[in-house]
Parts: structure tokens; C-alpha cells; sequence
């Protein structure tokens, strides 16, 4: 995973409450587990006026024209800023995948599934949930200006429109986006104990490592 200090970024809006993960990326998408290749089928069922199929070229695909995303002054954006509940639904990874695939590096709502907001924090990608005061502030600055928001993970702040906004992060969820740290990463930290314990295991237990005829 890369490490996540600052995000300052343009953010694309998503005026949506309760944003499932089926919305993020649909049931069809998830035969494959690549980690890549969902991006161009992020929010399929919003996005196009046709059913999506995986492997399928999206380039002359009909857009839908209503669909925030679709707007070309979000081309380059790499914040989703989204409403109550995001990431509800199932439990799948994907969604992560979609977001991340797709260019985004964090999402700012109110609130998450917590099995999303989970699965994020595993995948590097930064969940940054703030006061519904200030989401809806933020929302209402962006429906005459560009919204860019500076995110400091460090700091655990979010600068937009000269106001800063903090935000709470369990300390080794902070600690893991930081250094870029998943699962396994975690693990091999503890190589070193690991090796000796299995080590003492063989002299202790010597029947368990026994090779059966």
C-alpha cells in the first residue's frame, strides 16, 4: 500500500444518502479479484445508460448526462465528497477497489458501513468522517465553486474554503494508512518473534513438525 500524509485535492460530489455497494460497483464485477480493472465500472447503474458487463470496453459507452460524476469539472478529481451512510450493503472489497481504480484516494461523508469503512482502512484508501454541519457546508460552498479539500492524516484536519475541520481516526488506522501498512506488512513487522516462537515450538512440540509417511 502507499503511505497516505496530505490529499490536496479537487473533490467530486455524490448528493446521495445510503450509497450500498452494489451502487459502487454491481453484483456483475465481482468475479474478478484483481484489485484492478473496476474503475471505468465505478457506479455503473449512475454512470451509463447501458448495463455494464465485466471486460466490456467502456470508451463509446452513452453516458448519463445527470450524473454528477459525469461532469467534466470533476475529470480530475481525487476526493468523493458523499452523504449519510456510505458503503452500505454487502461486505465486498471491491468497492474499495472500484473508488481507488477509478482515481479517488479518500471519500468525506458523515458517516460509513462500518465493514466498508473497515475494508477501506485495509486497502489504503482514507475514510474521513466530519460533522453533518460541515458536510452540508461543504456541499452548499461547492454548488458555485470547485471544492478542493486539503487533507492532512497526520494532523487529522480538512482545509476547504479557508476553514478547517477535524476529523477522528482510530490511532492504528492512522498508524497503518501512514506507513502503508496492511495485513501482511503487519504481520511481517513480527517476523523475528515469529521465527523464534516456531523455533521453541520445534524443540517443545517436535511430534507437530514430523513429516507422516
Amino acid at each position: 500500500m502507499e503511505p497516505i500524509n496530505e490529499i490536496n485535492a479537487l473533490a467530486a460530489v455524490l448528493d446521495r444518502p445510503n450509497v450500498d455497494t452494489d451502487q459502487i460497483i454491481p453484483k456483475q464485477f465481482l468475479r474478478s479479484v484483481k484489485r484492478t480493472g473496476f474503475g471505468p465500472f465505478l457506479f455503473d447503474e449512475w454512470r451509463y445508460l447501458d448495463r455494464g458487463e465485466l471486460g466490456m470496453n467502456c470508451d463509446n459507452r452513452p453516458k448519463n448526462p445527470e450524473f454528477s460524476l459525469n461532469h467534466p469539472r470533476y475529470a480530475n478529481a481525487e476526493i468523493l465528497l458523499a452523504r449519510d451512510n456510505f458503503g452500505c450493503g454487502s461486505s465486498r472489497e471491491h468497492a474499495v477497489w472500484a473508488l481507488t481504480d477509478y482515481g479517488f484516494r479518500a471519500v468525506v461523508a458523515p458517516s460509513f458501513s462500518d465493514i466498508f469503512y473497515s475494508n477501506s482502512i485495509k486497502n489504503g484508501f482514507l475514510p474521513v468522517c466530519l460533522a453533518a454541519d460541515n458536510i452540508n457546508a461543504l456541499f452548499d460552498f461547492s454548488k458555485n465553486n470547485d471544492l478542493h479539500l486539503q487533507i492532512n492524516l497526520a494532523a487529522q484536519t480538512v482545509v476547504a474554503a479557508n476553514q478547517t475541520y477535524s476529523f477522528d481516526i482510530a490511532e492504528d488506522e492512522k498508524i497503518r494508512l501512514l506507513n502503508g501498512l496492511d495485513d501482511i506488512a503487519l504481520t511481517l513487522q513480527h517476523a523475528a518473534q515469529i521465527r523464534d516462537y516456531e523455533k521453541q515450538r520445534r524443540q517443545t512440540e517436535p511430534w507437530i513438525f514430523e513429516k507422516k509417511a
